[in-house]
Formats: structure tokens, sequence, C-alpha cells
């Protein structure tokens, strides 16, 4: 197949950190670029300067950080128009005849607004390509297109809450997409250590390139009380995914997939063989290829989308891989070994491209700086030490100082490590992690926290996953909730019983696969916070729905209000009621792909939680009685 000319402009740009002091873009080029980005506001340009990073991954891929900044303060809630303009005219040219695609009908360019006072928020998370289901990203594009054809104004900002790749469950057909774009874009490979492939270029047509993968990942002797209590044989492989037969290895692979499920621009020509594939697996080669297929007809509306609404991240173990970080055996045994190290610092090194670094870019210069030393024209120079520079770093949490504020949690790598066992789950965040989040949010009115995994689970499911973890079998059930940890939930629970915590408090989350919405008080408190939690995920994902709908009773049933169970679980002092969608008493958890939208008044008083569902549907959570009216289910 004859390749098309690459674009100028391969993915992006994705509108990211924005504040009145000025606005954060990225996107990939194919080529060397010089540019600079203009503003103007109701036909009146707006003086500012430009500060373009770069980092180039590949002979034909040049990631950018553009950061606009302003002479004057932007005003929030004002609608301001942004341009590219490239210093090359040949290339300037090439970019006006690809923005059209980027602009809504009518506009010929692209515009956005810097939010201050959050009324409208949208997030989710958990979006995988190949499950078979539409993209709820698209939703977004739809909110965005009403506004400029005289709607509702859109959405204050996007909060994807983890999981925006799947690093370790890909589908044959996107791997073999993955492989060609590694190489048009001729994608730096690097050497591997302990591997039965010497080079990441070596993957390119291995016999266990596709669908056999787990022969390639790291295998070790079951001499450790975790691996004979998990995987019970001689030699297992080192990671815990169930789906790791396609498990992306190499960095390439990892920035490939990026801009294969952010951009629509390489699509055109990717071609599927199912001929590639071993004779065993072609059928489902074949079953996934045409929900690729599917899910790449939609990427022009999601890029269009993230291009006019400021849009903020943070990872989960699926960016990386399953069961990140869960146990501290886990983590022994994956970083001890020089292959799954890599793995993981490679899955970590592109979330940090493509994801973190744009969130705040002035908090990384360090990283950075190591980014510039390793990233060369000629390959990557010094790649082991970039990635344990991004093992050491402390600072992927992150604030927005919006109103309310808005704190982002990092529970993926300061976690609170079992002393009594290898195979006990690590608390989702360190005392010394909690600790300084709880000082964050002294003196604050109301807040915002996002949480990848809900602070308040299904309590039957956490049941569950405790009785596993209590079998050592916490890997089995992927027992990463907040309570799992005695330490950790107890810590986080006093935050909120804390005289001086927010009287308004908001927690996002998603990781679960089923969407639902809790609304939380302290028992015996006469002034207790309003705490609001709204979980939605998975953005394209859902939970295996006859087994969530028998979770969802029982847990209805075990955990009523009059249940006695409810004083044997660490939040017997506080009251939960639970929000049923669309006024569904007979479901809680609502199991449908969706992004979460939630509405909130000036006074935080009024919380309204929405799901608008990849399908169309549209469905709210409303609030139960108040406590006057009906107890509050115990949990």
């Amino acid at each position: 197949m004859t390749s098309s000319p690459l674009p100028l402009v391969i993915a992006g740009p994705v509108l990211r950190h924005t504040q009145q002091a000025g606005f954060t873009l990225w996107l990939v080029t194919s080529e060397p670029a010089d540019i600079d980005v203009s503003l103007h506001q109701a036909q009146q340009a707006q003086n500012s300067n430009t500060t373009d990073r770069v980092i180039q991954v590949g002979e034909k891929a040049f990631i950018h950080v553009l950061t606009c900044s302003p002479q004057s303060p932007l005003a929030a809630n004002t609608l301001y128009h942004y341009q590219l303009n490239f210093n090359h005219t040949e290339q300037q040219q090439r970019w006006q005849s690809e923005l059209p695609s980027l602009c809504y009908p009518g506009q010929n360019d692209l515009h956005f607004r810097v939010p201050a006072a959050l009324s409208n928020v949208l997030h989710g998370s958990c979006r995988k390509p190949h499950h078979p289901s539409e993209d709820s990203l698209v939703r977004v594009d739809e909110l965005i297109h009403q506004e400029c054809e005289g709607g509702a104004q859109r959405p204050d900002l996007l909060l994807m809450t983890g999981d925006q790749i799947y690093a370790d469950d890909v589908a044959g057909p996107m791997l073999q997409a993955i492989i060609q774009t590694i190489r048009r874009l001729g994608l730096f490979h690097e050497d591997l250590d302990e591997a039965i492939v010497d080079s990441t270029a070596q993957l390119d047509g291995h016999p266990y390139c596709y669908y056999h993968r787990q022969q390639i990942l790291p295998q070790v002797a079951t001499n450790t009380a975790l691996s004979k209590l998990f995987f019970g044989a001689k030699k297992k492989p080192v990671f815990t995914s169930v789906n790791a037969q396609n498990h992306l290895i190499g960095l390439a692979e990892v920035i490939a997939m990026y801009l294969l499920v952010w951009s629509q621009s390489l699509w055109a020509d990717i071609s599927f063989n199912a001929d590639e594939v071993d004779p065993d697996h072609q059928a489902l080669f074949n079953r996934e290829a045409d929900i690729i297929k599917q899910f790449s007809q939609s990427l022009g509306q999601v890029r269009r989308a993230l291009a006019h609404i400021p849009t903020y991240m943070i990872f989960d173990d699926h960016d990386v891989t399953d069961d990140w970080n869960l146990t501290r055996g886990w983590e022994q045994e994956v970083y001890g070994h020089p292959l799954s190290r890599r793995m993981v610092g490679n899955a970590l090194a592109g979330y940090w491209l493509c994801q973190g670094w744009a969130n705040q870019p002035d908090r990384f210069t360090a990283i950075e700086k190591l980014a510039n030393e390793n990233f060369t024209a000629n390959g990557m120079m010094n790649h082991p030490a970039f990635i344990n520079a991004l093992f050491d770093w402390e600072q992927w949490h992150y604030q927005l100082d919006t109103q309310p504020p808005v704190h982002v949690l990092d529970t993926r790598t300061r976690r609170w490590r079992s002393e009594s066992s290898l195979n006990k789950p690590s608390g989702l965040m360190d005392w010394e992690a909690l600790c300084e989040f709880q000082h964050q949010l002294i003196g604050q009115d109301a807040v915002i926290v996002v949480s990848a995994a809900p602070i308040y689970g299904v309590k039957f499911i956490e049941v569950i996953q405790k009785l596993f973890t209590l079998a050592g079998k916490a890997l089995t059930v992927d027992a990463e909730n907040w309570m799992a940890h005695k330490g950790t939930a107890s810590v986080i629970l006093n935050i909120f019983r804390h005289y001086k915590t927010p009287p308004h408090f908001i927690i996002l989350s998603g990781d679960v696969h089923y969407s639902f919405v809790y609304d939380v008080r302290l028992r015996f408190r006469r002034n207790s916070p309003e705490i609001t939690q709204f979980t939605c995920s998975g953005i394209k994902n859902t939970f295996p729905d006859t087994l969530i709908r028998w979770l969802d009773r029982f847990n209805q049933w075990f955990y009523s209000t009059r249940s006695p169970l409810n004083i044997f679980t660490r939040r017997r002092n506080m009251s939960v009621h639970d929000r049923h969608p669309d006024s569904n008493d007979s479901i809680a958890l609502l199991n449908q792909p969706a992004i979460g939208q939630m509405l909130i008044d000036p006074e935080i008083e009024n919380v309204r939680c929405i799901a608008l569902c990849s399908n169309g549907d549209t469905v709210e959570f409303p609030p139960e009685l108040s406590d006057d009216e009906t107890p509050a289910r115990e949990q």
C-alpha cells in the first residue's frame, strides 16, 4: 500500500494547562518546526510570547509543548481564539490545509475559555480501543459543537482520571497499527537486557510479536511467597495482566499508541493483515479489527474536541501495566528484572511525554533537562538514566488554582507498602503524601479531588477483595481500594472527619468500569462536611453486565440501612446515600460507557451528576431525600 504524505501535525493540538497567565498546547509534528502561538479576542490581537519545548522521539516525530504567555492576563470565562504560526512558509501553508478538519462549522480557527469559577466539569477514565462500544469522548465534541451553533456554553474543563491508554491490554490489529506507525515515523528503538530479543527493532516480524508476547515477557522462578501463592508453578510471567499477549514493550510502541488513540491523521494508511497472525488467532484478529476500524472513524471528532477544551490527565495502572505497584512483592519482582523494569519505565516515559508534562510544564524542569540529554536526532543516548529519574520523581500530583481548587492525586507511585506481607495490598498513598494533601486543604471552603480509584467504593465488592487478600490472592481480584490498607484508610477517613476539613468536598474518580454517585455525611456531627463522590468509568469500557447486576443487588441487600454488617466497616461513623441513575430504585450502579458531567452552583450546595453515555443516552443521578426524610444507608 502506498503511503500518502505525512501530515505536518500528526496529533494535536491538545489544549492542556489553561490559566489567566497563559495556556499550554501539546502537539506532535512530523518534522522540525519553529512554532509561535497567536491569540486574539473579539477580533483584537493579544500580545503574547511563546515558549516551545521540543523532544524528538523519532526521525519524523517531534513532541512540542507550547506555552503561550500573554502580556496581559486572560479574562476568565471569555472566548479566546488561537492559531499556530509556523515560521517556515511552506509549513504554514501545509498547516492551513490541515486546520479545517479541527475547526467547527463556520469557524476558521481554534478557541477556548479560561476556567475560573467551575460550574460544569467533565471527567472520565478507562478508554480501551477494542472494547465493543462507542467512544464516549465524542459526547465532548457534541457539547462544544452545540455552543458553536448557539447552544449552551461548553464545559469548563475535562479531567481524564486514568487509563487513557491500555499499555498492557492491546488488540492484535492495534499492535499491527502501532508497528506500522513506528516504521513510518522512524520512532526510536532501544536495546534490551535479559530478553529473547536484543532490541525492540527485532519485535517487528518476530514469531511471538502477535498474541504470544507473554513468551517474550520476563519469566521468574517461583522463589518468593508471592510467586508460589499466585502462580504455583516453576516459572510464570512477572506481569499479572491476563491480557498480556500483546503487552507494549518499547517506548516507540507506547508513543505510537498515544498518536493512534488521539488523532485520526495516520489511520488512512493503516492496513490490517490477518495473515501475519497465527491461524489460531485469526478469527479474534478479524473481530478486533472491525472494532478498531470503528474506533478510528470517530477520532476526528475526539481530536477536534481536545483542541477546544482545557484537558488535564493523571495515570492509573493500565497506562503502565495492570496491578502497577499493587503489592510490595509485585514491586520486588517487576523492578528486579531488567526487562520488566524497562517496560514499566517506558510506559511511564510515554505518560510523561504525552500526558504528564503538559499538565503543568514548569514543574518538570529537571525531567525536561534529562529528556533533552536522552532524546537526540541519533536516538536515545541515556535512556536508563532518564527512566531512573522518572522512577524517583514524586511530583506527579498537582493542583489547579480554580474556584473551587482541584487537587489531582497520585495514587500509584507513593504507596504505603505493607511491612507484614509481600502480598498484602499497598495503601494508595503513603502517610507523608496524605499529610501533604491534608495541609493543602486547610482554609479551603470547597475542593474537588481527583482520585483514580473511588475513595468510597462499593462495599460488597470491597469485602470480596478483602477475603481474597486474606487468602493471599490480592492480585487475583485487583484489590486496589482505599480501604484495603489499614493505615491509608485510617488517615484518609480522618481527613474527612477533621474539623478543618472544607465544608464542601467533591470527589471525582473512575477505574472500576461502572458509574455511581454517593453523598456522604458524618454521623453524630451537627456540622458535617458535605461530601459528594461521582465515579464515572469507563470512557470506552464496561464491567461484565450480569456480574455487575448481581454485585449491585448483593451490595444493596447486605449493606442496607438496617444491616448489622455496617458496624464492621471502617466507615461506620459515616452515612452513605446512593444516588440511583434516573431514579431507578432497583439499581445503584450504571454499566454504560460514559463521560461524567458535574454541574455545581456557586455556593456548591447542589451538585448534579450526569452520565453522557456513548450510545447517546443522558442519565442523571438525582440526590436522595435528605436525612430528615429518609434514613441513610450506613457503610
